[in-house]
């Protein structure tokens, strides 16, 4: 296939090269273009700008900073929008704003131009090894015509809804993976500073059986997306008690812990609705009350 890419930075340059090893004819572009070295060796051909680069191109992917980038290089008097043919497809890699994609799905929709929001996950290593996670949304016809090529950037491709849903689910994944390392920074200061070497720590820690894998493999698809919280696994009680006994010993220590004294508060309140004898998942509701919404299977 003719694939432009613009963006050949850290993410962008990888995954480029990828796709040419994977046989499709590349057509690129960067702000640098001692950027492109590495591909126009292997044989893709530059264009000036981003135009250009869609004029060529039956699927044009961009690998940007952010949404400020993005809208410039998709709208902007050089912009993609103004090269792409009707019947083209456009795929942003980048990790953005569901709420720009939506505009930029609505100007390029007029133009007959397909647009896909495909964040990825992963990282430069990922880029490299061609081993990142894709998540994609908008029309899901679309999606299926372009997967076995983002299958060269990544061996996880998933649809994960209507144009936005990609962007959504890849700020949701990082907000989780980045903010929990706060939350697990106070525990290792906890126990360390309580007479617990890090390293032992760690392997009680990685042999525990409540670990992420088990809430992504268990809690959420067996508990919260059934709404099983009267199911009890483990009683709120008794995890309030461990909660509180934890931030009593930071107290004792002087370690301070805000996100496990907000989690004991959140659980003081589940308690409060009388949920003590409920599954220690149950102060999932309070959530789901305050965002008006309940996280339950759709199929």
């Amino acid at each position: 296939m003719r694939i432009g890419f613009i963006g050949l930075g850290n993410m962008g340059g990888p995954m480029a090269l990828n796709l040419i090893k994977a046989g499709h004819t590349l057509i690129v572009n960067d702000v640098r273009r001692e950027a492109a070295a590495p591909h126009l060796e292997r044989g893709a051909k530059w264009a000036d700008n981003p135009r250009a680069v869609a004029r060529e191109s039956e699927l044009i992917l961009t690998s940007l900073p952010g949404p400020k980038e993005v809208e410039a290089v998709a709208l902007g008097p050089d912009g993609i929008i103004h090269g792409a043919q009707p019947g083209s497809v456009y795929a942003d890699l980048s990790t953005g704003s569901p709420t720009v994609m939506r505009r930029l799905h609505a100007a390029f929709k007029e133009k007959g131009i397909h647009l896909l929001d495909a964040p990825v996950s992963g990282g430069a290593i990922g880029a490299q090894r061609g081993t990142l996670q894709v998540m994609v949304g908008g029309d899901e016809a679309i999606y299926n015509e372009v997967r076995s090529v983002l299958l060269g950037v990544g061996h996880k491709v998933g649809y994960m809804g209507p144009i936005g849903s990609g962007t959504i689910a890849k700020l949701v994944h990082n907000m989780i993976s980045i903010t929990v390392r706060q939350l697990i920074a106070e525990g290792f200061t906890l126990g360390v500073k309580a007479g617990v070497a890090p390293e032992a720590l760690l392997e009680a820690i990685q042999g525990a059986s409540f670990g992420q894998g088990l809430i992504l493999s268990h809690m959420i698809p067996d508990v919260v997306l059934k709404g099983e919280f009267d199911k009890v696994r483990f009683a709120l009680k008794l995890a309030r008690k461990d909660v509180g006994l934890a931030t009593e010993l930071a107290r004792e220590y002087d370690v301070p812990m805000p996100m496990a004294a907000l989690g004991e508060q959140v659980m003081i309140e589940a308690m409060a609705r009388g949920w003590g004898d409920k599954d220690s998942t149950s102060p999932w509701m309070l959530q789901e009350e305050a965002a008006g919404v309940k996280v339950r299977a759709t199929r």
